[in-house]
């Protein structure tokens, strides 16, 4: 297996971009004017399909370990690292971030909207597939794969870079950041790139919740 350089991880970010953009025009100009009941689902099938290609495809050129070190105590680190991001993100930066970026606040708001109305595909996306495949790409790919050649601390901030880059407007991208750099550094202290899944599914989740419970019908 090949070593990759910062302009491998470029292409396949580039690539894992495009995919998104792929999917995401499928469901609006195919599934959802010609299937609009069941728009919903065969987009989230559509996104698992491209996600199983693209991690399989990626394991096929470069060395990543998808289920090693597995551990206890990675787990512990994984779960506090979700609650650490709710309370340092969700509850202090990013009402920072708000109150400065209003246009992205905006667009944020409409993608809340999206969730509320499709639920239960919105859960399956944003807190187990986006959260899988992202940390395949860059933990394990870029951060895992440039640390041999960059080193552990520029790889590090390439991975977080590339993290934040990936969420689109202000406020997810300056929260983004650091969230790269906190699960790069599990990364590096675990050596498990499942405790990053654990950790970014965990705060996906928690925010997930938080977002739709003033919308639950009590």
């Amino acid at each position: 297996m090949k070593t990759p350089k910062i302009s491998n991880a470029m292409i396949w970010v580039a690539a894992y971009f495009g995919i998104m953009l792929f999917y995401t025009f499928l469901n609006v100009a195919v599934w959802r004017k010609a299937f609009p009941h069941y728009s919903e689902w065969i987009n989230i099938v559509v996104i698992m399909i491209c996600a199983i290609g693209f991690i399989c495809l990626l394991k096929s050129r470069y060395e990543i370990n998808l289920l090693s070190n597995v551990t206890l105590t990675g787990v512990f680190l994984a779960i506090c690292c979700s609650v650490l991001f709710f309370l340092l993100l969700d509850q202090c930066l990013d009402p920072i971030f708000e109150s400065v970026f209003l246009q992205s606040e905006q667009d944020y708001q409409e993608t809340v909207q999206s969730f509320i109305k499709s639920p239960v595909t919105s859960l399956i996306q944003v807190c187990l597939i986006a959260p899988i495949i992202e940390e395949v790409l860059m933990r394990g790919f870029v951060l895992g794969g440039l640390k041999k050649s960059y080193g552990v601390v520029r790889a590090l901030f390439i991975s977080a870079i590339f993290f934040a880059i990936l969420h689109f407007n202000m406020v997810q991208t300056l929260s983004a950041f650091v969230c790269g750099v906190v699960l790069g550094l599990l990364y590096i202290k675990t050596n498990s790139l499942p405790c990053c899944i654990i950790a970014h599914c965990g705060y996906n989740l928690i925010s997930y919740i938080t977002i739709m419970y003033p919308h639950i019908d009590r």
